[in-house]
This record gives structure tokens, sequence and C-alpha cells, in this order.
């Protein structure tokens, strides 16, 4: 075989083995850290629960949610890789939504992009430490705690589709002061 035929072989091998680029951010399937990455222009590698460390020094960090800032869960029994997500609205002083991937499952697989999800700050001093975030396999906040380092704050302006052009304002709420109350009436994706 000659080297020009060895070399498009080569090239077509190399392209079906790339991962397949996203049309846009919402047609994203994988794990959280890339799609952060992506939605919020802060380029941080590694797991989840590392990035608030790694983001010292770097960016800009915080107890006060901003649209486009990257909420770091921490490692925890339930997440031992922690989770990180950025906020794409903000509702009140203890409710946002979160544009993320690989949380909740979409006719049972994982890791398919989520936008405008609810979450609502459970701690005690209103600091973000403590939140719950809604599920889209129980319809609802459900009842896990999640430990939260902070806000790592990106440099730019979010991604353009980092939220809808009408999110369900008051199906966050409802979501967050009514547990069970809006379950199966929220629209998601």
């Amino acid at each position: 075989m000659k080297r020009s035929s060895l070399a498009i072989i080569a090239a077509c091998a190399c392209a079906l083995a790339a991962p397949a680029q996203a049309r846009s951010l919402l047609d994203y399937v994988g794990q959280c850290v890339p799609f952060a990455r992506q939605a919020s222009g802060i380029q941080i590698y590694g797991d989840a629960w590392t990035w608030w460390d790694q983001a010292q020094d770097r960016y800009n960090r915080g107890e006060q949610p901003r649209v486009g800032s990257v909420i770091a869960f921490a490692r925890q029994a339930r997440l031992p890789l922690g989770h990180v997500a950025v906020v794409s609205r903000i509702v009140e002083s203890r409710v946002l939504m979160l544009t993320h991937a690989n949380w909740s499952r979409f006719d049972g697989e994982r890791g398919h992009a989520e936008q405008d999800v609810t979450v609502f700050d459970v701690s005690k001093d209103n600091d973000w430490s403590e939140v719950k975030v809604w599920f889209r396999d129980s319809n609802g906040l459900g009842g896990t705690v999640y430990k939260v380092h902070g806000f790592i704050y990106a440099p730019g302006r979010p991604h353009e589709n980092l939220t809808s052009t009408s999110p369900d304002y008051v199906g966050a709420l409802i979501d967050a002061y009514v547990p069970g109350a809006g379950a199966g009436s929220r629209s998601v994706r």
C-alpha cells in the first residue's frame, strides 16, 4: 500500500475515534467537568472535587452566586468525584437555576445536559454551603443535601445557551418551598 493510502486510512480512523462535538451546548452528553468548562469558560481540568482548590489564585471564588459562575460541589458519599454546574439564573436569595451535565437520567442514561434546573440553598446561614438539587428521576428536589465549596467566578460572559428564553421561575420557587407540589408539572430540557 502506498503511503498516501495509509495516511488517508489513518486520518479516517482518527476521525471516527474522535468524540462527536455537540451541535449546541444542550446537545452535550458526557461528564460534568468538560460541560462546565465549555459553558463557563473556566479552564480547569481534573475531577470536579478538585476544582475549588485549583481555582485558588487563578479565579475569584466566593459564597455568592453569579450568573455564569461554577458551583463546586464537595466530594461526598453520593458524589465521590464531586460535581460542577454553571449558574444560569438567580431566582431569589435561596433559589438558583443551574445548567449542567451528568446529573439526571434521560431514557435510563446519564450524561445529558439539563438547562435551568432548580437548586435550593438549605444551609443554616444562607451561605450556599448545603443545597438540594432538582432531580429529573424523582421530579423534585429529593431528600439529599449536598455539600458545596462555593462559587468560582468566570472571567467572561456566560455561554449563549446557558439559560432558556423563558425559564420557569414559578416552578423553581415551588420546587424549593413546596416540596412535591411541582412534581410532574415541570418541563425538562
